[in-house]
């Protein structure tokens, strides 16, 4: 799978896992986010996400904390979403 981390309106990090079919490129131009953080190929490994690599097009790779800001993303309980 790869993934990008935007910056939203109030300037936190949004994340966005897609297929590896999928370009980054192609992903960011769907995106209603302007800034692109950090992109790369995201992998669940040993019950933990695994960020590496990046895209030459878009001049972003896999940061540091990439793996910790997809977690608590998907920890946080979401409103208005099915059960």
């Amino acid at each position: 799978m790869k993934y990008l981390i935007c910056e939203d309106f109030s300037g936190q990090p949004v994340p966005f896992i897609f297929p590896d079919k999928v370009a980054h490129l192609d992903m960011r131009d769907q995106l209603p986010y302007g800034k692109v953080i950090s992109a790369g190929y995201i992998a669940f490994e040993s019950g933990r996400f695994v960020c590496s690599g990046g895209d030459v097009e878009l001049g972003a790779s896999a940061l540091p904390g990439d793996a910790n800001c997809i977690t608590a993303f998907f920890a946080e309980p979401r409103g208005g979403g099915e059960a």
